[in-house]
Order: structure tokens, then C-alpha cells, then sequence
């Protein structure tokens, strides 16, 4: 028995809590709260660890990372589009 239901637990917990913000987000329009610059070094990093998951073979990592960055590039371009 491995871990990897360890790594499935702690990819679903990040991806869903992220859930939240990015409906409010593209439900409002609102992004005034929200940094740009946080949202590019963020929106950056989770494609980062999208290709670390590849590099490693691991499925909760590309998974949950691809939806994240999903979600992360949507809220990055309402907050360049509405700024």
C-alpha cells in the first residue's frame, strides 16, 4: 500500500478550496481585492507544479494542478480585463 491516497486527499483539499473564489470571481466580475502580480507568480507556480506532476508520473499532482491552473488563468484574465 503506498501513499498516493495521501496525495489524491491533499490535491482534492487545494483544488476544492479554490473552488469558492474563482465562482465568486467569475460570477461578479469583481477583482478588485485581488492582486495581479500575486495572481501571475501564483497562476506561474501552478503550471510549474502541473509539470512537476508530469516530470513525477503523478496523477493528484496533474490533476488537481490543471484544474487549479484552469481556474487561476480564468481569474487572472477578468482581473486584466476588468482592473
Amino acid at each position: 500500500m503506498t501513499l498516493e491516497w495521501f496525495g489524491y486527499l491533499a490535491a482534492t483539499c487545494t483544488t476544492l478550496s479554490f473552488v469558492p473564489q474563482a465562482i465568486k470571481t467569475i460570477r461578479t466580475r469583481d477583482t478588485s481585492g485581488i492582486s495581479l502580480w500575486m495572481y501571475v507568480v501564483f497562476t506561474f507556480g501552478i503550471a510549474c507544479w502541473f509539470g512537476y506532476g508530469i516530470f513525477l508520473h503523478s496523477w493528484p499532482m496533474i490533476v488537481s494542478n490543471a484544474i487549479t491552473f484552469l481556474l487561476a488563468a480564468t481569474i487572472l484574465a477578468l482581473k486584466l480585463k476588468y482592473q
